[in-house]
C-alpha cells in the first residue's frame, strides 16, 4: 500500500483515483471544486485535503490530472502548492496533458527539492480511464519511472517509459495529431457516403475490416449518424492540445499541415457551439457548412 495524493477529479481523474482506492492504496484528494471532492470520499473514501499542499502533505506520491498549463503550476508551486509539503524523496506524477515545457520547468523545480517527477499523460478517454485501460506515456528518469509504474498498471492496459523528462508530453503530441487526421477522416468519409446516398453503416461495416479501419471508426462513427456529441473529449481541449502540437512544431521545425487545418475546423465548431462536444463533431460541421 502506498499512500497517494491525487489533485484533480475531472472525467480522468475521478475515475483513475478510484483504480487506486480498489488497488488498496491510501488516497487522499483535491480538487478545485469542492463538491467534486466531497463527492468522491463519500463514494471511494479516503481523505479530502483543502488545498495541493495540505492534501500531499506525507505522501508518498502525488498525482495530478488538472487542465493545462497553468492549472498545473497552480497545483505544484506557491505556498499552496504541492511542492510545497511534499518530503524529499518522495514522487509527483503529472496525467496532465501540458507542454514539454512546462514539464521540464516542474521536473527541474521538483530535483531542487529532492522531489522525482514523471510525466505520465494518458489516452483513452473517459472510457479508457472508467475501464482502467488507459495507454500511459511517460518521461522522466528510470528509475523514477520504475517505481510509479506498478502504482498506474492499475488503470492502463500499457504504460511505457518513453524516454527523459518531456518525452511522455511530446508523445502525447503525437497522439493528439493522429487523431486530428484519423477524425476529420472519417467525418469526411461519412459525409461523402451521406452525399452518395449510401447507408452509413453498411459502409463503415465493410471499409471498417480494411486498411481503413481504425479505433475511431469502431468507436465514433455511430454518435456521428446519431447526431450524438456529449460524449468523450470535448473540442475546446483538444484544441488547447493541438495548440501545443503547433506551438511545438514552430520550435522544432515539423510541418503539420493537416493538424494546422483540422485546428481550425474545431475552431469552426467551437463557433457553432460547440467547444463542449466530443471531436467527432468535425462530422456536424461537415453538415452545417
Amino acid at each position: 500500500m502506498t499512500k497517494i495524493t491525487f489533485l484533480g477529479l475531472g472525467v480522468m481523474g475521478y475515475p483513475m483515483a478510484g483504480h487506486l482506492v480498489a488497488a488498496g492504496h491510501s488516497v487522499t484528494v483535491y480538487n478545485r471544486t469542492t463538491t467534486k471532492a466531497e463527492a468522491w470520499v463519500a463514494q471511494h473514501g479516503g481523505a479530502l485535503g483543502t488545498t495541493p499542499a495540505d492534501a500531499a502533505e506525507g505522501s508518498e506520491m502525488v498525482m495530478a490530472c488538472v487542465g493545462n498549463d497553468d492549472d498545473l503550476r497552480s497545483v505544484c508551486l506557491g505556498p499552496d502548492g504541492a511542492f510545497a509539503s511534499m518530503s524529499e524523496g518522495s514522487i509527483f506524477v503529472d496525467h496532465t496533458t501540458v507542454s514539454a515545457a512546462v514539464t521540464r520547468e516542474l521536473y527541474e523545480s521538483a530535483k531542487a527539492k529532492g522531489i522525482s517527477f514523471v510525466d505520465a499523460p494518458v489516452s483513452g478517454g473517459q472510457a479508457g480511464a472508467e475501464n482502467g485501460q488507459l495507454s500511459i506515456m511517460c518521461g522522466g528518469d528510470q528509475e523514477d519511472y520504475d517505481w510509479a509504474e506498478p502504482v498506474m498498471n492499475v488503470y492502463s492496459k500499457l504504460c511505457r517509459r518513453i524516454g527523459d523528462s518531456g518525452s511522455g508530453q511530446m508523445t502525447k503530441m503525437c497522439n493528439q495529431i493522429a487523431i486530428a487526421g484519423l477524425v476529420q477522416g472519417l467525418a469526411e468519409a461519412m459525409h461523402f457516403a451521406s452525399k452518395a446516398g449510401l447507408d452509413g453503416a453498411a459502409v463503415i461495416e465493410v471499409i471498417s475490416q480494411g486498411a481503413a479501419g481504425s479505433w475511431q471508426m469502431s468507436n465514433r462513427y455511430e454518435t456521428m449518424l446519431d447526431d450524438h456529441f456529449e460524449h468523450g473529449f470535448a473540442v475546446d481541449w483538444m484544441r488547447k492540445d493541438l495548440g501545443i502540437c503547433l506551438a511545438t512544431a514552430d520550435e522544432n521545425g515539423a510541418s503539420l499541415p493537416v493538424t494546422a487545418l483540422v485546428d481550425q475546423f474545431y475552431k469552426d465548431v467551437q463557433k457553432l457551439g460547440g467547444g463542449r462536444w466530443d471531436t467527432s463533431s468535425l462530422f456536424k460541421r461537415l453538415q452545417m457548412v
